[in-house]
């Protein structure tokens, strides 16, 4: 449920940001607003970033080989990488540098039809709010009872985050640049369209950044979260001839996809028919719980009350 969710949110945000950008793009050669070029711009970044969490997801659908024997998981962790790494260069950093041009010249850059710029953003806040009410939809069932911000940052599945950040940022960013443009035709002063554009660079820095550190936590490897390892742990002891779980590790290999690894005390003078029963017997609990635990190692140990 959760890539397909996944995908609905992706989809809707790049049809989305699709139209909201050519609209921006229009308005910007109308008005010469900076604030209508940089939100174009990271509608842009954003469209581009849609289609490569789409590529993520198609390549982590490859099957495992003989050199990847644990499959392509993790391409939905790297190109959402990518996408983090887009938004910070191609929306924040140009942005940035709009602006300060901007502010530096603003009686070189004189706002026309201002009133163009307002209708093109206004109708741009309706399109991405249906974007975000998408991602904020199909997002919910996975949250369960932890904040937005919990979940951004415990959630295994990369995309639903990523696209709820870049909603949320595009739409602070056209408000900042409503804002922006509003205060230039209030004032006659282009150099609040500049800060406008600031503000946008600030903004998109501070969520790529965000991105940047979650995506590159899953990379290298996220464990089972809280809640899973203590329902692991509970599963495996209470398995008929498991007496504790001595030990056990664990790591995300794709959103889907977790990895385990676990030492089991057996009772003394367990044999072998038994073991291989109480083996079968906690790897059927375990999946039974948390389907998403599909690799699963046990290795059976006397119990002489250490860990190691």
């Amino acid at each position: 449920m959760s890539a397909e969710g996944s995908k609905r949110a992706i989809i809707a945000a790049l049809l989305a940001n699709a139209g909201i950008a050519a609209a921006k793009f229009v308005g910007f050669l109308i008005t010469g607003s900076s604030s209508m070029a940089a939100e174009a711009v990271h509608s842009v970044a954003d469209t581009s970033n849609q289609g490569l969490l789409l590529l993520g997801q198609s390549r982590a659908a490859k099957q495992a080989n003989r050199l990847h024997p644990f499959g392509y998981g993790r391409s939905r962790y790297f190109y959402s990488f990518v996408v983090a790494l887009v938004l910070f260069t191609l929306g924040s950093m140009f942005a940035i540098y709009e602006g300060i041009e901007k502010v530096r010249h603003a009686h070189d850059h004189a706002l026309e039809s201002p009133i163009v710029a307002v209708v093109i953003l206004a109708i741009a806040i309706c399109l991405e709010g249906y974007s975000f009410r998408t991602a904020y939809k199909e997002s919910k069932p996975l949250k369960g009872d932890a904040t937005w911000w919990q979940f951004i940052r415990n959630a295994r599945t990369p995309e639903l985050p990523v696209v709820l950040l870049e909603d949320s940022g595009a739409l602070i960013g056209l408000v900042l640049a409503l804002g922006g443009v509003g205060l230039t035709m209030i004032t006659d002063n282009a150099v609040w369209d500049g800060v406008g554009t600031l503000a946008i660079g600030a903004l998109l820095g501070v969520i790529a950044i965000i991105l940047i550190v979650e995506m590159h936590s899953l990379l290298i490897g996220e464990g089972a979260t809280d809640a899973e390892e203590k329902a692991l742990l509970a599963e495996l002891a209470a398995a008929d001839g498991v007496d504790r779980v001595i030990h056990m590790k664990t790591q995300y290999l794709g959103p889907d996809e977790m990895l385990v690894a676990a030492k089991i005390a057996i009772s003394p003078g367990s044999d072998i028919a038994k073991i291989a029963d109480t083996i079968n017997a906690a790897e059927l609990r375990v999946r039974t719980a948390l389907p998403q635990a599909r690799l699963i190692y046990l290795e059976p140990d006397i119990d002489q009350g250490v860990v190691n």
